[in-house]
């Protein structure tokens, strides 16, 4: 079955970077495109960022465009997210996801099958 596990959450101070991973596993149908969503206590789940498996094409979420980036290691299925300039309103569980459908560019979770656990980031 599909795994996916992210890594690289922490707590960071305000202005501050991490680096998230996504480690895909056991795919039985190749995921047309990939992304991160957030979820902060209290409020829904949003999509953060999207790329595309082949062509590399990438959305943003407006609130994070110019600070965070979606990056792909496809022949090792790792999907990367760099976060730099953190605020505080960036705090939440990130996850990551995969859509066999596609769609991505929508960030909305309908179009993805398969999801992390999320992990954990905290600015102050």
């Amino acid at each position: 079955h599909v795994q996916l596990v992210e890594s690289g959450g922490g707590s960071v101070q305000a202005g501050g970077s991490l680096r998230l991973s996504c480690e895909g596993s056991g795919y039985t149908i190749t995921p047309i495109c990939l992304g991160w969503f957030r979820q902060s206590p209290g409020k829904g789940r949003e999509g953060v960022a999207s790329i595309y498996r082949d062509g590399g094409d990438t959305h943003y979420a407006d609130s994070v465009k110019g600070r965070f980036t979606i990056s792909q290691d496809t022949p090792n299925n790792i999907l990367y997210l760099q976060l730099t300039a953190l605020k505080p309103e960036d705090t939440g569980m990130y996850f990551c996801a995969a859509s066999t459908r596609g769609g991505c560019s929508a960030l909305t979770q309908v179009y993805f099958q398969h999801w992390g656990q999320g992990t954990q980031v905290t600015v102050s």
